[in-house]
């Protein structure tokens, strides 16, 4: 019998996309779009997968570790446009902040973890526990955010929720043309405009893969290796973009610290944190617990009873 995966998610990254979208109101008139989407998808993306564990990782604060290497990292990130078909109902209990302390509360109605680490990106979390608690284990990934196609590998894929579909190593490098071993490497070259991290002008994921065909191979390139083939393609070809990348070495190699998920970015505090929420026994399976509590909020617009049925898996 095949294993169950585990259920990785990326709490705010799941949470977002349900806030700015979803319309559901409370009976009290308070918006509960994130909360109602967000365990809606908990519930609908389980029933596909059928996981053993789920795990849920909030961030908050930034990464204090990632605004050293680089002051400007994340600096003026445009809120997302709300995309709902009303604009002028005023924030309440539902805003953003309330609306993620109400879901954190309901989680622990179930046995879903949560796991919370201040001043670390969910991401360097998640990176973490792929790479190292979860390494030879089946893992399922729920994020929309292209920085984790660099995990992708035997026993890991993505599920997308803005696809709607798995992105598997092949499907990822089909894509992108770079393989996920070297999709780190390629993002430090190409940057990342959604953080803020600036790129090399005119160097795109498959002009790296022409330039460097090692980059679509298995192997994992490292940037000293990078340089020395980048070098090579110059002295028998001189182009424009083997310059550019020569030129920006100061700037790759500070992306590159930027943008690979591992221990590079989350102190030992912070890995202690995570190891502590691991070990933890799963939480109860509380549903009349939080039926009462919806009820007290007058959220009434959620299948509870199709999630628990979705958590059962968890029970097994």
């Amino acid at each position: 019998m095949e294993e169950r995966p585990i259920m990785i998610i990326d709490g705010l990254n799941l949470f977002m996309r349900h806030y700015i979208a979803h319309p559901a109101m409370s009976s009290n008139g308070d918006q509960v779009g994130g909360i109602v989407g967000f365990l809606n998808a908990i519930a609908r993306v389980g029933q596909k997968i059928g996981p053993n564990e789920i795990y849920v990782v909030w961030e908050s604060g930034g990464s204090n570790k990632k605004r050293g290497i680089y002051k400007d990292y994340k600096k003026n990130k445009k809120p997302q446009k709300m995309n709902r078909y009303y604009d002028d109902i005023p924030d309440s209990i539902s805003n953003k902040k309330d609306q993620i302390k109400i879901l954190i509360q309901a989680i622990n109605y179930t046995p879903v973890r949560q796991i919370y680490v201040q001043n670390c990106e969910a991401d360097d979390a998640i990176g973490y526990m792929c790479k190292y608690k979860f390494k030879d284990q089946r893992k399922i990934i729920l994020s929309s955010d292209h920085d984790y196609y660099q995990l992708l590998d035997s026993s890991t894929i993505i599920w997308s929720p803005t696809m709607k579909d798995f992105v598997t190593k092949k499907s990822m490098q089909k894509k992108y043309a770079v393989s996920a071993e070297n999709f780190c490497l390629a993002k430090s070259i190409s940057g990342d405009k959604s953080d803020n991290i600036p790129g090399v002008k005119g160097v795109s994921y498959k002009t790296l893969a022409k330039i460097v065909p090692d980059t679509t191979s298995t192997n994992e390139l490292g940037l000293n290796e990078l340089f020395e083939q980048v070098k090579k393609q110059d002295a028998l070809n001189s182009k424009l973009s083997t310059q550019r990348i020569l030129k920006s070495e100061t700037l790759i190699r500070r992306n590159w610290r930027l943008v690979r998920l591992d221990t590079n970015n989350i102190n030992l505090e912070q890995i202690k944190k995570i190891d502590e929420a691991y070990c933890k026994s799963k939480g109860k399976s509380d549903k009349i617990g939080l039926i009462r509590f919806f009820n007290k909020l007058g959220i009434s617009n959620l299948n509870i009873d199709n999630l628990f049925l979705t958590l059962k898996t968890l029970q097994r």
